[in-house]
């Protein structure tokens, strides 16, 4: 099952608005097909295994991290595929969420005979889809929030110097990070202040759309992320308020313009994310600033925190930290993350967790 989670990992970020999924078939002990899902309308990872172990899967054990579809969509049902080849057990890493499929999947395969074992790396197979799983039961995207910040929490010096407090391996990891999600997100502040470019500077890399919450269209003109030569879109959301001249000069522009609804002089975010989720959109990497970040956790709509740590220390208290404003009084009501994984890049430390409860609204 690790190695068909590492498959299914090849083409995340690249399967929407299928889930990424990885398949292996064992034989005497042994791998003899391997697969993942590449993209919507191909087939999906147990028949690309399956294939693969041709003349070998009558007896064998399938490992997949979700459970096989049993419906016709794009493609044929798998249990179909799975009960044909002769498969004679099926270890599930996780149930599927969608309703079309929900437990049916594992039913089909048991009515035929077949042994099915069911959450075998549940937690990893889980967070494989968890930008899908998200999306097809609430319409919403699935948001990651990345900082980087120093040993005393500074995402920022007093004169807001914050280039770089992380190292190039960790820089290295959020474009590939940028790489497997389908928009990024920043406020208007930091478009104004830091000029970012939000693209995915890798080898083959693929950028996604970029979004900026601009409430009142300040967003300049001439921002680097209105000019340049990606086939990724740059998406800028305000409210009704915005003056009418600012919307003409960025609709001339390269920006696509979405009005969304108003929630105390700002862009509502939940309308945000519904609308974006109504575009297919099922991952955000949200790369501040302050601001934004607390009107997420704020709004409880941050479903997973990364967070850089670097081994350097600002001192003082006239620096930058995640979140702006003043946050909770009581330890009690503070958010809490659960799923913790440390990675080490380079001297920094990534601590990555899922969301366990956020604020109240």
């Amino acid at each position: 099952m690790r190695r068909a989670l590492e498959l299914g990992a090849r083409a995340e970020g690249r399967t929407r608005p299928n889930p990424a999924v990885g398949a292996v078939v064992v034989a005497n002990q042994q791998i003899v097909g391997e697969g993942y899902h590449p993209a919507a309308g191909q087939p999906h990872a147990e028949v690309f295994a399956l294939q693969a172990a041709a003349g070998h899967t009558a007896g064998a054990d399938l490992y997949v991290t979700l459970e096989p579809c049993s419906h016709q969509g794009r493609t044929g049902p798998c249990t179909e595929a799975i009960i044909a080849a002769g498969i004679a057990r099926v270890f599930v890493g996780t149930q599927d969420p969608n309703p079309q499929v929900a437990g049916s999947g594992i039913r089909r395969l048991r009515q035929a005979g077949i042994q099915v074992e069911l959450g075998l790396c549940e937690k990893d197979s889980q967070r494989l889809i968890a930008p899908f799983a998200k999306h097809i039961t609430t319409g919403l995207p699935f948001v990651i929030l990345k900082s980087a910040v120093t040993l005393d929490g500074q995402t920022a010096t007093s004169t807001g110097d914050s280039q770089w407090i992380s190292n190039t391996q960790s820089r290295e990891e959020v474009h590939r990070l940028r790489d497997r999600v389908d928009a990024i997100m920043v406020g208007v502040g930091t478009a104004l202040n830091d000029n970012p470019k939000l693209t995915t500077r890798l080898p083959g890399g693929r950028d996604a759309l970029r979004v900026v919450v601009d409430s009142q269209l300040r967003t300049p003109s001439q921002a680097a992320l209105l000019h340049l030569d990606s086939t990724a879109e740059t998406l800028i959301a305000y409210i009704a308020t915005a003056p009418e001249d600012r919307r003409r000069c960025l609709a001339m522009g390269r920006a696509v313009l979405l009005e969304t609804a108003e929630r105390e002089g700002r862009v509502d975010l939940h309308d945000l994310l519904t609308q974006l989720g109504s575009r297919g959109v099922q991952s955000i990497l949200l790369e501040g600033g302050a601001q934004l970040n607390a009107a997420f956790l704020k709004a409880g709509l941050i479903d997973r925190m990364m967070i850089f740590v670097a081994p350097k220390v600002v001192g003082g208290n006239g620096g930058y930290g995640i979140f702006a404003g003043q946050g909770v009084s009581c330890l009690a009501d503070a958010m809490q993350l659960q799923d913790i994984r440390i990675n080490r890049f380079g001297d920094d430390v990534l601590i990555e967790g899922e969301v366990k409860r956020c604020l109240p609204a």
